[in-house]
């Protein structure tokens, strides 16, 4: 439904987004002003969000800000509508998935263009780099997360394994830590809950081997050979026993984290995004451990990078845009702000609100805040270009058919480059 959504508008942006606003470099009105500001969450969040919006309000007493909050499932129609009509709210929560399908096509304001009333100066540059399309800044991250393996050091005590050393372990070490879990757990536990279902898992083993899912251009650039290595060595963890069989990977991949390897305790070593160790522990009611992905130390440049957890855009055709880039500052770099949202929306991309917040947080929230600090991360990865945001069911359509030897590898690997450049040549 949201690819249909954004097909329809995609005919109707490039002449409804034109032209359009007034300059976000323009002093503030000093009269009533009424902004927009849309978001997706659960009532918690909207319940939070409401918060700071009365917060930033007294002190900006003559800007209203009207919120407009949905669903994740209803929220991309509903932008795609709004912006086809030119009546896009001013302040949007993007998702990485659409940023470029939104950026490219006119729909978002250059946010470098409103410094004199949002200022960047506490954001890494690798952090700001994920919101640039065509060298543009059009989204401002708003928290961050990081690829990483969780352990259950629990498990492993019991089954009488070492941890293994996150600073030095490669893919091999986690394939034979696991076929040894695996081992010694009877049938009841395996070593590794098996990946190949999302963009994440891809992007780090290409990373890693020094090439790109993407180029500049948003052509996908990645060598066959490279991903039919990583579809290999995913083969590889269930046929040698460190991962469950193909039918019970398949069936844990489609469900939710509660029913996760990790969550019910029947797998040791898993990925995960860190900003999850929060729910996985609940969940699991174990101690369980982030450790930096196998391979980091014999990459030849770090494979781990920045995933922001959304951005706030502002749209291109927005009348107050001074107002509404003053907003997405207090949104993002505001300490009343900060208190009220804490990590609701991840771990903020701004350094230093993380670390006023870091205290008030649970251990395990500490522990995600802690393990991001650490990380060794590597430029920013090319934004999903225009059309590719298909990627992940194409991912894991080719890793299912790879693990019930239906293709080969590599014919895995020349079949996903061609299906997902065919979905970007035709956005």
């Amino acid at each position: 439904m949201r690819r249909i959504a954004l097909a329809a508008a995609a005919a109707l942006l490039l002449s409804a987004c034109g032209s359009g606003g007034g300059s976000a470099g323009q002093e503030l009105s000093k009269d009533p002003v009424t902004i927009r500001f849309t978001w997706w969450g659960a009532d918690e969040r909207h319940k939070r969000t409401q918060q700071v919006i009365d917060v930033f309000q007294k002190k900006h007493p003559n800007i209203t800000v009207k919120g407009e909050f949905k669903d994740w499932n209803g929220y991309w129609e509903s932008l795609a509508t709004t912006v086809a009509a030119n009546d896009a709210p001013d302040v949007i929560q993007m998702d990485e998935l659409y940023l470029a399908s939104y950026a490219e096509r006119g729909a978002l304001l250059d946010l470098g263009t409103a410094a004199q009333h949002l200022k960047t100066a506490d954001f890494d540059k690798t952090a700001l780099d994920t919101g640039v399309v065509e060298g543009k800044q059009y989204g401002l991250p708003v928290g961050l997360s990081a690829y990483a393996i969780v352990a259950n050091t629990d498990l492993l005590d019991q089954l009488k394994i070492k941890l293994p050393d996150d600073n030095t372990w490669t893919w091999e070490d986690l394939k034979k830590t696991g076929e040894e879990v695996s081992k010694a757990g009877g049938g009841k536990i395996t070593g590794v809950q098996s990946f190949g279902f999302d963009a994440g898992g891809m992007n780090i083993w290409v990373r890693q081997q020094g090439a790109a899912l993407f180029d500049e251009a948003g052509k996908v650039a990645v060598p066959e050979s490279v991903l039919a290595g990583y579809w290999s060595y995913i083969k590889d963890l269930a046929k040698s026993g460190a991962a469950p069989a193909p039918s019970v990977t398949i069936e844990r991949a489609g469900g939710s984290l509660d029913q996760s390897g990790t969550a019910t305790n029947a797998s040791v070593f898993a990925t995960w995004w860190n900003t999850q160790l929060t729910s996985l522990t609940a969940a699991s009611g174990q101690n369980l451990k982030l450790l930096r992905l196998p391979g980091e130390s014999q990459a030849s440049s770090p494979g781990a990078y920045f995933k922001p957890s959304m951005y706030w855009s502002v749209s291109s055709r927005s009348k107050h845009p001074a107002e509404a880039a003053l907003f997405v500052d207090f949104l993002a770099n505001s300490q009343e702000a900060a208190d009220i949202l804490l990590t609701d929306r991840g771990v903020p991309a701004n350094k230093k609100i993380r670390a006023t917040i870091t205290p008030k947080l649970s251990e395990t929230d500490k522990a995600a805040v802690e393990y991001l600090d650490a990380l060794k991360i590597g430029t920013a990865p090319r934004v999903t270009p225009n059309g590719a945001s298909s990627i992940e069911a194409i991912i894991k359509r080719h890793t299912e058919e790879v693990l019930f030897d239906r293709q080969t590898p590599e014919q895995a690997a020349k079949a996903f480059i061609t299906e997902l450049q065919a979905e970007i040549d035709g956005a």
